[in-house]
């Protein structure tokens, strides 16, 4: 806002000239709020900041009274000023009118409505021209109600005309968005400010309410059944008592004249019967518990006409002349339901207390003697040797065989302890005679392996001949299966190994070793063949220790001896597989311990053993016992 420009200047831009301590150049606010309520105010701050004085004559005013002469002491009288603008947002704030209207709503997919009434209230806001339909949300209606038509202001036809509150009356029909309205009344602040702006009211019309809505708010029609007796309260007094009989059922259409347990329950509260069957385990039969539903039994029947149909889905009381009741179930007696003639034998304590008060009847159980079914003895098929013979036979106990339990205990105690013996086959052949095998009995699972070392150039291929499998001696059954026992090997003993004979000839140390430490296990025969087996051999090795120390040959000078053997065969990776150790035992046919030493020299020389001739020529003069014999036993430790 520039200042008055000088006298003589054009109000151009660039004539004139600004005050700069004036700053703020908007116009004053004329509406203010009290209390919520909009009212209008004088501005006191005209443009540029100047304070404006409250009913102060212009400048104008001032040279009008200044040139003006009046004629008259009292001239004419003043005009007085205007009223003051009080915009429409102010006056008709917070103004509403409100009309009471409906509309019909067609349902064309219901069979018990063809059309329904809707009612709403029409919002009209005076302040600016607005209008708003509001449906009342009635619970559980189904229907989507509240807001029908938001806030807006509503044109009114085509040519771009809105719904002015001029429009608006009683009794009267009005289309908004193609739906069309039945205003039937207002409220009092709508009446009183139509009529104040001359507008004349039609009379109020009453609301109409929706016809299915009253039709549910009346009590449902009660149909009353005339009967000799209250219904009402045989449920209450005997509601949750029921009377239960044991009985059976002698099907005698049945190919095994079988006898079935049923329960037969009798409901007091109603009068109706349920037939329960009792099943026992095993009886080959599906798990259905009901033979009969709850319901209604017939006991005596109307004479049916020829011309009545013989199947019927339902019997009405027209078609029975007496029902079952509870006087037609006693304890002893035989009862026909639905063609099933059942024999009552028991009941409990409280059907038994019931008949007592009521009918006066003692009951008493009817023991029925039931013939054991004849038990079918269990055949167990021949044993046909395909795997062991425990799991064979869990296949004739169960349909899904598990495997048998096995002794853990006895498992962890002898865990890698192993029986070897040397036997040899019993044929007439005198080939298979020569053959010799080694027979280990696994003493965790009383198992026995055989096996031939193989010997070159003997047209035999050896290797394994028996995997690991129980061996059951001669005269065992299925019935009884009897098995090889440490005890029944013995030096000589013959051992029957599915069809083949083996001689027992030899035995490893340990198992003299281990008979001697269990001597329960063992009879006293057995233990004393395996020591007069192992005399001789001891005999020979006190006497080789007793030759060394007289000859002043120190012990560790052989286990030094050993030492260096061993180390030069792991620098030359050379690994022991036992053949050398098979085939010193192989050449002692005596067992004593002891071979010639052209023998020994002949063996060692074909196995070419990768130490030095030095060390092989010491450690035979250590182990040589006499002139000619030499003890195999330290020698092949050294190469163990």
């Amino acid at each position: 806002m520039s200042s008055r420009p000088a006298q003589g200047l054009p109000l151009l831009p660039g004539f004139s000239f600004l005050d700069p301590t004036k700053t703020s150049f908007h116009r004053s606010q004329t509406l203010g709020y009290r209390n919520g309520y909009a009212y209008a105010r004088r501005p006191t701050v005209g443009i540029g900041g100047e304070r404006l004085y409250v009913n102060q004559l212009s400048q104008a005013e001032l040279d009008e009274l200044a040139n003006k002469i009046p004629t008259l002491t009292y001239g004419n009288a003043k005009q007085a000023p205007p009223s003051d603008f009080v915009p429409a947002h102010v006056a008709f704030d917070k103004k509403v009118l409100k009309f009471d209207a409906y509309f019909q709503e067609d349902v064309p997919i219901s069979a018990e409505e063809h059309y329904r009434i809707r009612q709403v209230a029409i919002y009209y806001f005076l302040e600016d021209d607005s209008m708003s339909v509001m449906e009342p949300i009635v619970e559980n209606s189904g229907i989507p109600q509240g807001k029908f038509i938001k806030r807006q202001r509503i044109p009114k036809n085509n040519c771009g005309d809105h719904y002015h509150w001029k429009d608006l009356n009683r009794g009267m029909n009005i289309t908004l968005y193609g739906r069309t309205f039945r205003i039937v009344d207002c409220d009092p602040f709508t009446q009183v400010f139509l009529e104040s702006q001359g507008i004349e009211l039609n009379p109020p019309e009453k609301m109409i309410f929706d016809p299915y809505t009253e039709l549910r708010k009346m009590p449902l029609r009660k149909y009353i059944t005339p009967s000799d007796f209250d219904q009402l309260k045989q449920f209450l007094t005997y509601d949750k008592q029921v009377l239960r009989f044991y009985a059976i059922w002698e099907n005698a259409n049945s190919m095994c004249d079988e006898k079935r347990s049923f329960i037969i329950h009798y409901y007091l509260a109603d009068d109706t019967v349920e037939v329960r069957e009792i099943h026992e385990k095993n009886d080959g039969r599906d798990p259905f518990p009901v033979l009969m539903k709850r319901q209604h039994l017939p006991k005596t029947l109307v004479d049916k006409k020829k011309t009545f149909p013989s199947c019927v889905l339902e019997i009405s009381d027209q078609e029975v002349q007496e029902w079952f009741t509870a006087k037609d179930l006693a304890v002893g007696k035989s009862v026909t339901l639905l063609g099933r003639t059942f024999f009552i034998y028991d009941c409990d304590k409280f059907t038994q207390h019931f008949y007592q008060e009521r009918f006066g009847l003692d009951f008493q159980p009817v023991h029925i003697k039931q013939q054991p079914p004849e038990e079918v003895p269990q055949i167990i098929p021949p044993y046909n040797g395909f795997g062991f013979l425990e799991d064979s036979l869990q296949n004739c106990f169960s349909l899904l065989p598990r495997p048998p339990k096995k002794n853990i205990i006895k498992m962890l105690e002898n865990d890698h302890k192993v029986l070897r013996y040397q036997v040899t086959l019993e044929s007439p052949d005198p080939i298979d005679r020569k053959r010799c095998f080694i027979l280990s009995y696994f003493l965790s699972t009383d198992m026995i392996s055989i096996y031939e070392p193989p010997v070159r150039n003997s047209g035999i291929i050896g290797g394994k001949y028996l995997g690991k499998t129980k061996v059951p001696k001669p005269g065992s059954t299925v019935e009884n299966p009897t098995y090889y026992e440490p005890a029944d090997l013995t030096i000589g003993a013959t051992v029957k190994v599915f069809g083949h004979r083996f001689v027992i000839t030899d035995a490893d140390e340990y198992v003299l070793n281990y008979a001697e430490s269990n001597p329960d296990v063992f009879p006293a025969a057995t233990l004393q063949s395996l020591r007069d087996h192992f005399a001789p051999r001891r005999a020979a090795k006190q006497a080789t220790e007793s030759e060394l120390s007289a000859t002043g040959t120190n012990r560790q000078e052989l286990e030094e001896l050993v030492m260096q053997v061993q180390d030069q065969m792991r620098q030359h990776n050379y690994l022991s597989n036992g053949s050398l150790r098979e085939a010193f035992l192989l050449q002692d046919k005596d067992g004593s311990g002891f071979l010639d030493k052209a023998e020994f020299l002949a063996l060692c020389t074909r196995f070419n053993l990768p130490i030095s001739d030095a060390l092989v020529n010491k450690l035979i003069s250590l182990c040589l016992h006499g002139e000619d014999k030499i003890s195999y036993h330290d020698f092949i430790r050294a190469f163990s």
